[in-house]
């Protein structure tokens, strides 16, 4: 959780204090509020969190950065205190969807502080990366009243084990729900919500809406209260301006940029980039795995990039290897992350200064993701994408989609880094090489 401006209200948050909400927030949930240092509410919280505890439905529309993650965790708190009697074992009071590991540990590790108010209720995390024949014994043999988790995990875990009882679930969460569609995961939510009772709460949050996101807002929610919030940079104390902030894609301390030049043009052009942001924190995009491993052998062995920390993040990588590329660079105050959309959605990387985008998307909703992963909260940020030439209308597509970009003059006097790169590569003896091939 990023708190260092949550203390004191600040252009990210509302003049409204969690302690203000209405229905009042038990005092268990304020305090845990307290200590995380979350003293007043952003936009998206003080919108959302009133309705889920009034048991309301709600679909929610929030720029990345927004605080959606407590928006829907303190009213699940909330709606299962609120259960009459100690839950059993195998009783599953509540249920948080989200499209990747990498987030669904996230809401996790975010519930914990909160969960710890509830006597007698136990979490499960249920993501891939772990054999699924493990969580199913620990499942069976230690229970679970909350399950937060990825699709395709859940499903499985509610395929094979029939002790699990749903029919007292209070709420379900379906968070980037967007994602959880374009990821192909219809059939499993499908399944997931075919188990669980019609008279429940349903959130369902995402930062854009597509037609698949309100056929599923159609199917799975009742009388929906909408919710369409951004980061915004000012105050804002208007309860009517709570339900519907300006039409922006993107958090408004975010500056966009486009980079064009040729093909031959973009390596040197990164590297000047990256020289000239030394100090900062970085996330660069590319469109592929193969593309970071190639990266990421061949920048660290660049000199002009010399003591550089670059840490490559894919999809393709061992969870393992993946947890400790996110843990590293979350770690740093200085550093890049090169990676692919695997790291796109939902996560909270403290202190990110700029995004690259090496290969820009082609889905404007993918760009608007992955710049997302700055100006979080009310911060400043920079977003650069690289463009050939022949991708000068992608401006313009963006724009009549309410992303505007400014134009980013190359640097003329690059260092022309192509012989060194093609050098590099010859001397490889593949990409399955040591991870220090220098």
């Amino acid at each position: 959780m990023e708190t260092s401006d949550a203390t004191n209200p600040n252009r990210a948050l509302t003049n409204t204090r969690f302690f203000d909400l209405k229905p009042q927030l038990s005092e268990p949930v304020l305090h845990a509020l307290e200590q995380g240092g979350f003293e007043y509410c952003t936009p998206v919280q003080a919108a959302t969190i009133p309705l889920l505890c009034s048991y309301k439905d709600v679909a929610v529309d929030a720029a990345t950065g927004s605080g959606k993650t407590l928006a829907f965790l303190v009213p699940v708190v909330e709606i299962i205190r609120r259960y009459s009697s100690a839950p059993k074992r195998h009783q599953i009071m509540g249920i948080i969807i989200s499209p990747t590991r990498e987030l669904s540990s996230q809401i996790y590790n975010v519930a914990q502080p909160f969960l710890a108010t509830l006597p007698n209720y136990k979490s499960m995390l249920l993501v891939g990366g772990v054999e699924v024949k493990a969580d199913v014994r620990k499942i069976e043999e230690e229970g679970a009243n909350l399950l937060i988790g990825t699709p395709g995990r859940l499903y499985d875990i509610m395929e094979r084990v029939d002790v699990l009882d749903f029919r007292n679930l209070e709420v379900l969460i379906l968070d980037e729900a967007d994602r959880l569609l374009d990821m192909g995961f219809q059939k499993q939510i499908t399944s997931i919500m075919s188990h669980l009772p019609k008279l429940r709460r349903t959130g369902l949050f995402s930062a854009t809406q597509t037609e698949a996101v309100e056929e599923l807002s159609k199917a799975g929610l009742r009388n929906p209260m909408r919710v369409e919030v951004r980061a915004e940079t000012k105050s804002l104390n208007d309860s009517a301006s709570l339900e519907k902030v300006a039409s922006s894609k993107t958090p408004a301390g975010l500056h966009l940029e486009y980079l064009q030049c040729e093909a031959d043009k973009k390596p040197s052009q990164l590297v000047s980039l990256l020289i000239e942001n030394k100090s900062k924190k970085i996330i660069i995009y590319f469109m592929t795995c193969a593309c970071v491993d190639y990266w990421g052998i061949v920048l660290p062995c660049l000199p002009a990039l010399k003591g550089f920390s670059l840490i490559p993040l894919h999809g393709k990588m061992k969870q393992t290897a993946r947890e400790k590329a996110l843990a590293s660079f979350t770690s740093l105050t200085s550093g890049v992350l090169l990676c692919t959309d695997v790291a796109a959605r939902g996560l909270d990387i403290p202190g990110v200064d700029c995004i690259v985008q090496y290969d820009p998307p082609q889905d404007p909703n993918v760009f608007i993701h992955r710049v997302g992963r700055t100006a979080r909260l009310g911060r400043q940020g920079t977003a650069i994408a690289f463009l050939l030439p022949k991708e000068e209308e992608y401006v313009e597509f963006l724009r009549i989609r309410r992303v505007p970009l400014q134009e980013r003059k190359c640097v003329d006097d690059a260092h022309d880094v192509v012989p060194q790169v093609s050098v590099i590569f010859t001397n490889l003896d593949g990409m399955n090489r040591a991870t220090d091939p220098c």
